[in-house]
């Protein structure tokens, strides 16, 4: 469905201490680790993969209303996983992980979103 979702952050120091466990908790690993500009998980060209960067505009990077990445767990301890992650490395809190039935029957999903304030899920549809 995609090759890859650029994420923009005002500090990419941060953002990387963030997403490394992050997404490490989601099963992937960063790649061109020797990239200044950015860092990446997942894997390399075409993809698919998530990179985070600081704007190439020079403009300082901003959330997107409405907009939020939601990343595909295999099980519900994954999505656990992901959501301890997030909140023992700067994340905040927008939605402790559960059930939302109201999305499906086996929706089970936590929100967080980064320290730039970008908004990220995962999500696990399979039964428990």
């Amino acid at each position: 469905m995609f090759s890859y979702m650029m994420i923009g952050t005002n500090d990419l120091a941060r953002a990387i201490r963030f997403y490394e466990p992050v997404m490490a908790a989601l099963g992937h690993s960063r790649f061109a680790e020797d990239d200044p500009t950015g860092a990446a998980w997942g894997v390399p060209d075409p993809g698919p993969h998530i990179m985070v960067a600081e704007p190439l505009d020079g403009r300082p990077a901003t959330v997107g209303n409405g907009m939020m990445i939601s990343f595909l767990a295999t099980d519900r301890e994954t999505v656990d996983r992901f959501y301890a992650a997030a909140m023992a490395n700067g994340g905040t809190d927008e939605g402790r992980p559960g059930l939302r039935p109201h999305y499906g029957p086996n929706f089970y999903a936590g929100y967080v979103r980064d320290p730039d304030g970008n908004k990220l899920n995962a999500v696990c549809y399979a039964r428990e």
